[in-house]
């Protein structure tokens, strides 16, 4: 069970009404996607392997619409499991699913049939939701739903920026702030967010859990504009020695500040487990906690990384702080742990 939950590919949903940019953004991650190996699930049934170092800009090529463009519309839970098994199978070697959705389905629809799969190697990666800052009014006033779209984003990526003056941008943003639930915001000129709030990577030298943070900055040395207004984002790396006392740390956890979009490591949780450290996966409101049992000598830390849009990083690090457990070890509460357990996936039949 915990080497199958340690290896589970996160599965991206991007929505967004047509020519909201969903296609540029995916070839915009597919081309910097610094060697994690995609999978996608474009508009309908057709689930095609994507090595990210060599593939991009060819997506429609290689894919055949439905008549209706409308996926979720076209299959149910089940069937779109087929096309995860598909990717999900360990000889892809598939870090990363992203379902791009058709300009016409229904967000809400995909993450529940993306949180109904019964794929035990996939978990939910969230939302991103794409609008058109030059057509955000039209759009709603041609789709009034949108404002519903934006209250169920994990992110939301204000696509065109470049087409607006700085005025009408900022507005456009602040009205998306207004719909939101705690979403990260961000602006973009064709797409170009910074992929790293997207990709989950593999343990490598110094990364932490699957989540790297050190390439957050250096990706951007080799492109070649410098014209980003996706920037404005933080990110805060946490260690301690000391175990995290279950109680404070899910208030913590359950009150995550607005703008927080991802939180990914491990928590030792000391007394209260002494056998298990939990692999944690918070990506917008979605929160999910594996326990896999600590391996004979390995040092017992908690680890986490955490990326976000306007957020406080100096009282977020401060709330982490005092969530340690300064308690003498084997003093913990029994029920203690009942916050934790809430978020841990029943296991399921191999």
């Amino acid at each position: 069970m915990t080497q199958r939950n340690a290896g589970q590919i996160p599965v991206l949903v991007l929505t967004g009404f047509l020519g909201s940019g969903k296609t540029t953004l995916l070839n915009h991650l597919l081309h910097r996607s610094g060697g994690t190996r995609i999978g996608a699930i474009v508009n309908d049934f057709g689930a095609i392997e994507i090595d990210a170092m060599a593939v991009a800009g060819q997506l429609g090529d290689s894919t055949v619409s439905l008549g209706n463009g409308c996926l979720c519309c076209a299959v149910d839970a089940s069937e779109l499991d087929l096309y995860l098994d598909k990717l999900a199978q360990p000889s892809a070697r598939i870090d990363l699913i992203v379902i791009e959705a058709s300009g016409l389905a229904e967000p809400q629809e995909l993450v529940k049939m993306v949180l109904a799969s019964e794929n035990p190697h996939i978990v939910y990666g969230g939302l991103v939701e794409v609008v058109d800052a030059a057509e955000f009014d039209s759009t709603r006033e041609r789709h009034p739903e949108v404002d519903r779209h934006l209250g169920i984003a994990d992110l939301v990526v204000v696509n065109k920026v470049d087409r607006v003056a700085e005025g009408e941008r900022e507005r456009v943003i602040g009205v998306v702030r207004g719909f939101t639930d705690r979403a990260a915001v961000v602006g973009a000129s064709y797409g170009r967010v910074d992929v790293e709030m997207l990709l989950d990577r593999k343990p490598v030298g110094e990364r932490v859990g699957q989540l790297s943070f050190d390439d957050l900055h250096s990706h951007q040395q080799d492109e070649g504009h410098h014209d980003h207004l996706h920037s404005a984002y933080e990110s805060l790396s946490f260690s301690s020695e000391v175990p995290m006392s279950p109680r404070p740390f899910m208030a913590l956890l359950d009150s995550r500040p607005e703008g927080l979009y991802r939180i990914k490591g491990y928590v030792d949780f000391g007394a209260a487990d002494p056998r298990n450290k939990y692999a944690v996966h918070a990506v917008g409101r979605f929160l999910r906690f594996y326990p896999e049992p600590w391996a004979p000598g390995e040092p017992r830390l908690t680890q986490l990384v955490l990326i976000g849009s306007g957020i406080d990083v100096q009282a977020l690090e401060k709330e982490l702080e005092a969530s340690r457990e300064y308690a003498p070890q084997g003093s913990a509460d029994e029920h203690s742990m009942w916050g934790v357990l809430r978020y841990v996936q029943e296991p399921q039949g191999d």
